[in-house]
């Protein structure tokens, strides 16, 4: 990669950039006053903690809505909103603020961290996220107050909505309702349901998809990007609602007890919170084999590149369904609506989905020799939830051992940064390499 002035290079400056924000948040929830009983949870605990907040997992080992004081709430809060835009986003706000100029070696990171192809009026982009950010967070604050103020009083039910609103459109998954329920007491709320899914899908398509959508607003108009984005997103949260309701309909420890509307509301929501949200309004420990296993599945794909969602992403998967497509119907070239996409682009998307993979893999062993006591099924899940930087549990992440949570940390870390910075290094390193020599053709036997 290529670096800046001889300096540090954006990847670079991006992961330091982010380990400075958990490091700073990790040491600030360690002060007693960040905790209601008045005493320090640990720095293991607290960079844990600070690291999910960033990461925008929502895997927690205390229960935020009862452990945290308003003081750490806060803390975590901002943690969140930081992690989700990209400190990078942040800065320049600061910086706007301030009046400050950005420079060159700033606009190039920022250009690294929102995933786009040039540096051209990237400024200009980053204060449409910002604007779009906090508008959208607005409305879903106001629309969840509706709910919020009348169960929790007013002043608690104000901080309820944004700390909800932030948490879900930054898809991170942090709740305060208390006790490790996540939304479940309101599993037949339409407007809950309906709201934080919005936010949920709002924040995990990706900023440059929100952006065109509301600039364009015509389908046919949309870069490749977004129509592929929009693709795979539908396809997902539409199969995702009907295996889960075909697979939990008569699940007495899930739906089985609730009315029709009820069913559909969890099905619709638990289709689109394992897409790294962490939110869950069934309990995720008692939901079937086969729906904990389509979880994981849902989870390793995650949201879309540019935005607050982790996983491989869904234009990955998006690129390597249609080259399968292509190969099937005897093409040699990715074809998209009626677009080609090119072979680096693909070759990128396999080595980002292998890496992804055997990085899960790797951390799963891991935790099977310093876990004992839990399922194989219990640890693959945790494992997959950190790296999709997801939040949602099986009840196992209080129950980790020291060395299980700074894994656990390192992972999530790894699936909020990692896939960007590889595929961009990989991208520079055959931009470098593409005037070199190439060797001899030779096939070999497959499938």
């Amino acid at each position: 990669m290529v670096t800046i002035d001889g300096k540090l290079n954006p990847a670079q400056i991006l992961v330091l950039g982010f380990a400075a924000v958990i490091l700073i948040g990790a040491m600030l929830l360690t002060l007693p006053i960040a905790s209601k009983s008045g005493e320090s949870i640990g720095f293991i605990d607290a960079l844990f903690t600070a690291t999910s907040a960033v990461c925008v997992t929502g895997l927690v080992v205390v229960d935020t809505g009862t452990y945290w004081s308003g003081f750490g709430q806060v803390v975590i809060t901002l943690l969140i909103q930081i992690g989700g835009l990209g400190f990078m986003t942040m800065a320049t706000l600061v910086a706007l603020i301030f009046g400050k100029k950005i420079t060159l070696r700033e606009r190039l990171v920022m250009q690294e961290a929102l995933n786009q192809f040039n540096i051209q009026g990237i400024v200009r982009l980053t204060q449409y996220i910002l604007i779009t950010t906090f508008i959208i967070e607005g409305i879903g604050a106001i629309l969840l107050s509706i709910k919020f103020i009348p169960i929790y009083g007013l002043w608690k039910g104000i901080a309820y909505s944004i700390f909800h609103s932030i948490s879900a459109f930054c898809n991170a998954g942090f709740d305060l309702i208390g006790d490790f329920k996540s939304l479940t007491p309101f599993v037949k709320d339409p407007l809950v349901n309906i709201v934080v899914c919005v936010l949920i899908v709002s924040g995990g398509l990706g900023y440059s998809v929100v952006l065109e959508i509301l600039q364009k607003r015509s389908f046919r108009r949309f870069s490749l990007h977004t129509k592929l984005v929009l693709l795979i997103t539908g396809i997902l949260a539409v199969m995702g609602f009907i295996v889960i309701l075909a697979l939990e309909y008569n699940n007495a420890d899930t739906m089985g007890g609730l009315p029709f509307k009820g069913k559909l509301l969890s099905a619709m929501f638990h289709s689109i919170t394992p897409r790294t949200a962490g939110f869950n309004t069934l309990p995720t420990d008692k939901l079937t084999m086969a729906s904990i296993f389509f979880t994981i599945v849902l989870m390793f794909i995650g949201g879309s590149p540019a935005g607050t969602a982790g996983g491989v992403k869904t234009t990955t998967a998006g690129v390597l369904l249609w080259t399968i497509i292509s190969e099937i119907r005897g093409k040699t070239d990715t074809e998209i609506f009626h677009r080609r996409i090119p072979r680096e682009i693909v070759s990128r998307c396999l080595a980002i989905v292998g890496i992804a993979g055997a990085l899960v893999v790797m951390v799963t062993m891991l935790l099977t020799i310093t876990e004992k006591g839990h399922s194989f099924l219990e640890i693959f899940f945790e494992t997959t939830s950190a790296f999709g930087t997801v939040g949602l549990s099986l009840g196992i992440t209080p129950k980790l051992t020291p060395i299980g949570r700074i894994i656990l940390s390192l992972t999530m870390f790894a699936g909020r940064v990692g896939p960007l910075t590889v595929a961009l290094a990989l991208a520079s390193q055959q931009q470098k390499n593409k005037g070199a020599y190439k060797y001899p053709e030779e096939k070999v036997i497959v499938g």
